[in-house]
C-alpha cells in the first residue's frame, strides 16, 4: 500500500490551477537553475507528452519560466516570468516534442551560454508538486529535490567515493541515498543527506583533485 503524505492530500502552496503543470514545473525550473550555472542568455525547454498539449492554459510556460528565474511556486510573480526574463534579456522558447517512453509531464532544459558549452537537465513533474530529474546533461540521475542533494562530476578513480564519503562522515552528515553513473572515465554522484547542505562541505570536497563539477541543492519548496 502507498504510504501518502500531506502533499498528497492537500497539495503544494502554489500560484496557479494545476499542481502538476504549475508548481510541479517550477520546481522543475527552479532545479535547474540551481544546477546550472546563472550567467545563461538563452533557456530552450522541450515540453513532452501533457506539458506540450497544455502549456499555455495551465501556466506551465510562465511556471518553468519562474523557476529559471529563482521564483519558488507560491511567488506571486510567476504570472509575469515572461515579461520578467525578457527584461532581464534572457530568451525563452518553448518547443514541443517526443521524449520517448517517459512520464507525460517532463520537460527538457537546455541553457545557453557565451563562452561555453550549452548544458541541459530533464525532469518530470509527477503529481502534487513533486517532481524527478532524470538526466543530467547525458548522465542518467534521480532524485527529488524534496532532500538536501549534491551533484558531482569527477575523474573516475580508485578511491573517490570513499574519499567524498569521509569529508561528510568527518562532519556528521549522513549519506540517505547514493547513485553513481559513468562515461567513459568521468563519473555523474548524485547524494542525498540527512541534513542542510553548507558552502564549507562544497568546498572542501571541490578541493579534491579529481572533482571536475560540484554543486548542492537544498530542498525546493513545493
Amino acid at each position: 500500500m502507498k504510504n501518502y503524505g500531506v502533499f498528497d492530500v492537500l497539495g503544494p502552496i502554489m500560484i496557479g490551477p494545476s499542481s502538476s503543470h504549475t508548481a510541479g514545473a517550477a520546481r522543475l525550473g527552479k532545479i535547474g537553475q540551481e544546477i546550472a550555472d546563472n550567467d545563461f542568455y538563452k533557456v530552450s525547454f522541450y515540453l513532452h507528452g501533457s506539458f506540450a498539449k497544455t502549456y499555455k492554459g495551465h501556466g506551465t510556460d510562465r511556471a518553468l519560466t519562474a523557476g529559471i528565474l529563482g521564483m519558488e511556486p507560491s511567488d506571486e510573480r510567476i504570472k509575469y516570468s515572461l515579461n520578467i526574463a525578457k527584461e532581464k534579456g534572457i530568451d525563452i522558447e518553448f518547443i514541443e516534442t517526443d521524449l520517448g517512453y517517459v512520464h507525460p509531464n517532463t520537460v527538457k532544459m537546455v541553457f545557453y551560454y557565451k563562452n561555453k558549452d550549452d548544458y541541459y537537465i530533464i525532469g518530470s513533474s509527477i503529481g502534487g508538486g513533486n517532481i524527478l530529474v532524470t538526466n543530467i546533461n547525458g548522465n542518467e540521475v534521480e532524485f527529488s529535490g524534496d532532500y538536501p542533494t549534491i551533484l558531482i562530476r569527477y575523474e573516475d578513480q580508485k578511491g573517490s567515493i570513499s574519499r567524498i564519503s569521509s569529508i561528510l562522515s568527518n562532519r556528521n552528515i549522513n549519506i540517505a541515498t547514493m547513485k553513481v553513473s559513468r562515461q567513459e572515465k568521468v563519473a555523474t554522484m548524485v547524494m542525498e543527506l540527512d541534513s542542510p547542505i553548507k558552502n564549507k562541505i562544497i568546498e572542501s570536497i571541490s578541493l579534491l583533485d579529481e572533482i571536475i563539477y560540484i554543486t548542492g541543492i537544498n530542498p525546493i519548496m513545493r
